[in-house]
């Protein structure tokens, strides 16, 4: 029995007003944490984009989103079963026939160059491409079929790749955008010129923090070579979101994940539904039209810190990607 306003509360009552108390606090929390939807019903018809990953999480939530504005949207993905799967989701749902499942494995150079090749067999522009496909701790000794550490091949190598072969239907269709999906891990990251593959030392948050500023100076140094040109690049920090990326943390392998931490972290961590509404304004929104080397989180514009100000580091860095993934063969 607990004393409440006077009166004795039996326990039971007292846990069940407490457990409601604590769940209606947990929806408050995670819809304030997710931020605000892009409310702006802009419209995509006859935009023609490409969403990578986009079979779960984010890219899954992207693609349905644009689709459902009328664009025609082609998913580059890996898993072409649940590719299919969710692409029959969409357009059951969107009633739009245009959403395509194209194989794209961002971890062979291969599969990239032919995904491309098909795609320009199809189309002729290219409004949007969307780099969202991503890999995080990946186990030690994860390497592309490149050789590439697996993290900085998927992450970084393979969208360098992907982006600079449809540069040139990217320009046909101006004023078009690119869209890098980053993270605040960027902070954190350093690019190590010594060991950029990690195969003397392998740290898997390091190596996974290094692919994502790698992805931010990528963006930086590409908003510089296209100036001009009605092409627009910028980096998106989604938030902390709830997707299959995850999956190689030791913490959510336990039983402990299971119990206790994913049911705590439930209200501190967004959708990918919400995780995708800043992805969608940078592609969509008219006043971001001309808003090129920007990184951007819940809509806003943030100042970029650390390695990802260090102009001559990306330089570096493309040249090193230029000659890894043989952009120029």
């Amino acid at each position: 029995m607990f004393k409440g306003a006077g009166k004795l509360l039996p326990t039971p009552v007292f846990v069940g007003s407490a457990l409601v108390g604590a769940f209606g606090f947990a929806i408050i929390s995670k819809d304030r944490i997710g931020g605000e939807p892009y409310r702006d019903d802009i419209k995509a018809d006859g935009k023609v984009v490409i969403v990578t990953g986009s079979n779960t999480g984010i890219g899954k939530e992207t693609a349905w989103e644009l689709a459902r504005r009328g664009a025609k949207v082609y998913m580059a993905c890996r898993d072409m079963k649940s590719c299919e799967t969710t692409r029959e989701e969409i357009v059951l749902d969107t009633k739009n026939k245009y959403v395509y499942c194209r194989p794209c494995d961002l971890a062979s150079l291969d599969s990239i160059r032919s995904f491309v090749k098909a795609f320009k067999k199809q189309e002729d522009r290219l409004d949007i491409l969307i780099n969202n496909a991503g890999v995080m701790r990946t186990p030690e000794g994860s390497k592309t079929k490149d050789g590439f550490e697996m993290q900085l091949g998927v992450n970084h190598m393979g969208h360098f790749l992907l982006t600079n072969l449809l540069l040139d239907h990217l320009r046909n269709s101006v004023p078009s955008r690119i869209i890098n999906v980053a993270s605040v891990a960027y902070k954190r990251g350093t690019i190590n010129k010594q060991d950029l593959n990690c195969s003397v030392n392998y740290n898997p948050g390091k190596a996974y923090s290094q692919s994502k500023l790698a992805n931010v100076l990528f963006s930086n140094e590409l908003a510089d070579r296209l100036a001009g040109t009605g092409v627009t690049v910028n980096s998106v920090h989604p938030g902390i979101v709830d997707t299959a990326i995850i999956r190689h943390m030791a913490i959510y392998k336990s039983w402990i994940s299971t119990i206790i931490a994913k049911p705590l972290s439930w209200a501190f961590v967004k959708t990918p539904k919400q995780g995708c509404q800043t992805i969608i304004y940078t592609a969509l929104d008219p006043e971001m039209e001309k808003v090129t080397g920007k990184y951007l989180c819940d809509y806003k514009e943030e100042k970029l810190v650390g390695e990802a100000t260090d102009k001559e580091l990306g330089k570096w860095l493309w040249l090193v990607s230029e000659k890894w993934t043989r952009l120029n063969m």
